[in-house]
């Protein structure tokens, strides 16, 4: 059964810094294309980053680029986004997403809240 579990959201202060993690579970994890995504009140759900499979090519959505770093440990299956200098408008419900290679996410987690208080 595919799992992907995301934790460390919460609440954080404007210009903290917070990291998300994602355990993956139920697929080769190698294989797949790992990345985050993320839904604002109102607002549809958009990309943040993303990491391919082998963790050398990494993509991150221009308006959090600089402040977003998005990394991978095969050896654990965990995948990490780490957010610095967090602003309110970064208050969302992420999410953690598997796709083969490349192309549309194949599997989801179930998200996780962060909540920035200015």
């Amino acid at each position: 059964q595919v799992q992907l579990l995301e934790s460390g959201g919460g609440l954080v202060q404007a210009g903290g810094s917070l990291r998300l993690s994602c355990a993956a579970s139920g697929f080769k994890f190698g294989d797949y294309t790992m990345g985050w995504f993320r839904r604002a009140p109102g607002r549809e759900r958009e990309f943040v980053a993303a990491i391919n499979w082998s963790g050398y090519i990494k993509y991150s959505a221009d308006s959090v680029m600089g402040r977003y770093s998005i990394s991978r440990d095969d050896t654990k299956n965990p995948v990490s986004l780490q957010i610095d200098s967090v602003q309110p408008e970064d208050t969302a419900v992420y999410y953690c997403a598997a796709q083969y290679r490349w192309g549309s996410p194949d599997y989801w987690g179930q998200g996780t809240q962060v909540t920035v208080s200015s």
